[in-house]
């Protein structure tokens, strides 16, 4: 009776569907009246008919930018097609011994901007995952090859002997230990007697203990290793290979392996991908586990239940052999309700990745997934030609040997077998084993650009293979959100240019997908691959061409008077209830929320989104190198205070903050502008009416945006917008108020 009951259920969310359709349906026929409404002037000209251009070239120009963005809206139509919901039951998986082995990737790269202590702790919670510690190892990716980060592992496995037996004897639900005991809330798993509280006492001397060494051995690295992080060879050491004799009997522990790939100056490493493929190749020769979990290392274990909750669908046989991998979502601890630059992504995880996930699954996310081996190698039995599979994996023997289905993994069991087996691990771990494969093309994580995950992810559904989107009510992971706009900038900009190069290379979801995924899944991919193009293009366009007219006295839209101006009404109060409906009811967020996402993707799309798309295309003509900049997860204490008031800091590069101020600047000349016309009666009969869209449109950015304008002339402490970004984009504006006149008008 047991066994025949399900693993994972899945729930469509009707009322959500029905909302979604009957609203598109709607909005999709206004779209289709402001079509006719532009191109009436050139095709439907008649007697009845009072559309004029006054001027054909901003005309046009606001046309496209309309076309654009409601291309856009209707790609995104595919995300809110049918959003569903997954429930799962891990207290009815098979019992412990028949359940597959996990290996943990956790990846970091620059210790400069991933503090050591954070990292471990993501480690350590790791390492203390709820599940059988012979079939749980974790690997750690040192990609600066730094000594301090290998001599931090050494120091958290010591403390990971002592918390994951505490854990496990008071059933401690938080697996990481700085969060654990700095938290509020004082859990206490099974227990609450004078014995816990002592042992609680012992482990939090001993955790603070750990974080003084941690600190310590960042202080006195050796500045040369740290200078050398893209010039080391390959490094790799089973952390713990020689347990202590008292801890063997006492309590069984996960594998811990630090690896460190070798780079060189003279090569191309592949960023994360890279990274991820040496651990592949490394973590199969040693433990070659069925299942995969990334994680990001500010990407903590928040529930220790999470591989359970994933094998509810690997050990389903009806779903396990199309599921290539189980995500779950990124949430962030350290934002606030009022999360002014939308670090927790709301709508990312609360809206797209549910929809996404009823029409065969949701994109790769970088981190929080757990994926099949066998979706990224490839399935292998004995008579395969040793030859082809030599030409795409490598010359080693002993990694081939792995591909097979019944190969069982080399567990280390001596010194002399581990001494063998780590030498021929770190030929695999040489920047020189990929040459003349197909590690990055065909198997593996895709390279391609900057965004691994999304091109992975891509590759594998056009593959046929599926993906599962699963959002409990405890966040399995938590992680560090950005919570600066500098931070931010170079985070988003570095996603949109990842995004982009695939948008524009033989890869492209348009080309590549149709014949190989359904059309509204197809329609998924290339909505995000085409939204940075579309909306940096579409919202320059809304920010600058109807504000030079205005500014000239040229109107864009129709008369308040005029019935066509409810088209252009209707369309703005659509688009503002279906983002009020998402934030406010689908996601149970405030008010201010909705405010905050609506303002920064604003500032993102004349920005972040310009920079990104601008970036793809110069390394596509060869003008640049992609490169890839780490987010900084180093907390600064003044900028959390500002971030917890609800106060924009705009220390960032001008490049980030000077575009801002220039939209800022031009709409605040031809508001004023219109607006003294309106007082003095200067435009002449009918003025106010043919003007009031483009004013509308100029104050409702001014509106928006008020925390620029704040920055700019009513802040003066350290994190307002500089004077001198303030002088160079009135410069800017007034190139643009001049030449754009002259060209438009």
């Amino acid at each position: 009776m047991g066994k025949s009951l399900p693993l994972h259920l899945l729930h469509a969310n009707n009322f959500t569907i029905i909302i979604n359709r009957s609203h598109a349906i709607l909005h999709f026929v206004a779209i289709l009246f402001l079509v006719h409404y532009r191109l009436s002037p050139f095709f439907f000209q008649g007697p009845g008919t009072s559309t004029t251009v006054p001027a054909t070239l901003p005309w046009l120009l606001i046309f496209a930018s309309e076309l654009l963005l409601s291309l856009s809206w209707l790609m995104s139509r595919s995300f809110r097609w049918r959003p569903v919901n997954r429930t799962v039951f891990p207290e009815r998986l098979p019992p412990d011994g028949e359940l597959p082995a996990v290996d943990v990737f956790v990846c970091t790269a620059d210790p400069n901007k991933e503090p050591t202590v954070e990292v471990m702790n993501t480690v350590i919670s790791a390492v203390a995952l709820d599940y059988p510690p012979e079939k749980l190892h974790v690997y750690v990716s040192d990609d600066a090859g730094s000594d301090a980060t290998l001599r931090c592992t050494r120091e958290a496995w010591n403390f990971a002997t002592c918390w994951v037996p505490f854990c496990r004897r008071y059933g401690i639900v938080t697996g990481c230990p700085d969060v654990y005991f700095s938290s509020s809330d004082d859990e206490h798993g099974k227990f609450k007697g004078s014995e816990f509280k002592a042992e609680r006492e012992k482990m939090e001397k001993k955790y603070e203990v750990l974080t003084q060494r941690l600190r310590t051995i960042v202080q006195d690295r050796d500045v040369a290793l740290n200078s050398n992080a893209r010039d080391h060879p390959s490094m790799i050491e089973v952390i713990n290979e020689y347990q202590r004799e008292e801890m063997q009997d006492e309590v069984k522990m996960p594998l811990l392996v630090y690896v460190s790939r070798e780079k060189r100056p003279s090569r191309h490493h592949n960023f994360k991908a890279g990274a991820l493929n040496v651990l592949l190749r490394v973590s199969a020769t040693m433990s070659n586990s069925p299942y995969i979990l990334v994680l990001d290392c500010d990407m903590y274990c928040n529930d220790p239940t999470s591989a359970r909750q994933a094998m509810c669908y690997y050990c389903d046989p009806q779903t396990s052999p199309s599921i290539a991998y189980v995500q779950f979502p990124q949430t962030f601890r350290n934002v606030r309700a009022n999360d002014i630059y939308d670090g927790q992504l709301r709508s990312t995880f609360k809206i797209y990745w549910p929809g996404i996930d009823g029409v065969e699954g949701p994109f790769l996310s970088g981190t929080n997934y757990y994926i099949k081996r066998e979706a990224l190698m490839g399935n292998f039995r004995k008579q395969e030609d040793l030859r082809a599979l030599k030409r795409s994996f490598g010359p080693s023997n002993d990694f081939i040997k792995t591909l097979v289905e019944d190969h069982k993994p080399n567990f280390i069991n001596d010194g002399e077998s581990s001494r063998m087996l780590l030498e021929k691990a770190k030929v695999l771990a040489s920047c020189s084993y990929e040459n003349q494969t197909t590690w990055g093309s065909k198997v593996g994580f895709m390279y391609f650009c900057v965004l691994e995950d999304f091109f992975t992810g891509f590759t594998l559904h056009c593959k046929g293979w599926k993906s599962v989107y699963l959002d409990p009510k405890r966040p399995q992971f938590l992680g560090t959100g950005t919570t600066n706009f500098n931070d931010l900038s170079i985070q988003w900009t570095r996603w949109m240019s990842g995004l982009v190069s695939v948008a524009i290379s033989r890869c492209c979801p348009l080309i590549y997908g149709p014949v190989k995924m359904s059309l509204v899944q197809l329609m998924c991919y290339s909505e995000l691959a085409f939204e940075p193009l579309l909306h940096c293009l579409s919202l320059w366009g809304f920010a600058l061409i109807p504000q030079l007219c205005l500014f000239n006295a040229i109107h864009l839209y129709p008369k308040v008077s005029d019935p066509n101006f409810n088209i252009f009404l209707i369309i703005f109060a659509s688009s503002i209830s279906e983002s009020l409906y998402e934030i406010v009811v689908v996601t149970g967020g405030e008010l201010r929320a909705w405010r905050n996402e609506w303002r920064i993707w604003m500032m993102k799309s004349v920005t972040c989104y310009t920079y990104g798309s601008l970036d793809a295309v110069l390394n596509k003509l060869g003008v640049t190198e992609a490169s890839f900049l780490p987010t900084n997860k180093v907390t600064d204490d003044e900028q959390v205070k500002l971030y917890e008031k609800g106060v924009f800091d705009f220390r960032a590069a001008p490049m980030f903050v000077a575009p801002m101020v220039t939209v800022i600047l031009v709409n605040i000349a031809a508001f004023v502008g219109a607006f003294v016309r309106v007082l003095v009666g200067d435009g002449g009969d009918g003025y106010w009416e043919k003007m009031a869209g483009q004013m509308f449109l100029s104050f409702y950015i001014l509106v928006s945006n008020y925390a620029v304008i704040e920055g700019m002339v009513l802040r003066k402490d350290k994190a307002s917008i500089p004077l001198s970004v303030t002088f160079l984009s009135a410069v800017f504006s007034v190139f643009i108020l001049l030449i754009g006149s002259y060209v438009l008008c």
